[in-house]
């Protein structure tokens, strides 16, 4: 890969992690404070856990192509910041913006850098940003289907939910 399209990709998946941050917050909030353990099995994240892992995974992911490399993992216990589905909505407004603005920043070549995920793989910074946009999705999924068991709603995620159609404008 070259600079020019490392920087291509960028501009390209900026957007897209604004949009996704985006739609986390809102499946966030719709988890009820109240039932923030509920988790459907004993071996799935509870929709605290899976709260904190997002939001603080996000930004380290961001980090890290900002860096060149992965710093040590965010703490996902009872010693994180992310105490509550709160904070987790709150570090993303705290902190994403201002990454997201770096990355944008960064040069085509600091794109192109390998950076090793903690010596599992290596992937060019840019690679980084795909990588996260996928598994944030992949949990949220997750958390969006604990919604109605936990007596919420679904927000719209890519469009409409059964809980919030989409509403189509007048023609």
């Amino acid at each position: 890969m070259n600079p020019e399209n490392a920087k291509a990709m960028a501009e390209f998946f900026i957007p897209i992690v604004a949009q996704e941050v985006e739609i986390n917050v809102r499946v966030f909030k719709a988890v009820p404070e109240e039932e923030r353990d509920y988790r459907p099995h004993s071996k799935s994240m509870s929709a605290l856990e899976l709260a904190r892992h997002m939001s603080l995974e996000d930004v380290w992911f961001l980090q890290a192509v900002i860096d060149g490399q992965f710093g040590p993992m965010p703490p996902q216990g009872e010693d994180s910041e992310v105490k509550s589905v709160a904070d987790a909505i709150n570090l993303y407004n705290e902190k994403m913006p201002a990454l997201m603005e770096q990355v944008k920043s960064l040069s085509g070549e600091q794109l192109t850098q390998e950076v090793s995920l903690l010596g599992i793989f290596n992937l060019p910074a840019i690679g980084f940003l795909s990588f996260m946009i996928r598994h944030t999705v992949h949990h949220r999924g997750q958390l969006s289907t604990y919604l109605r068991p936990m007596g919420s709603k679904v927000p719209q995620i890519y469009g409409g939910s059964a809980d919030n159609p989409m509403e189509l404008p007048d023609s």
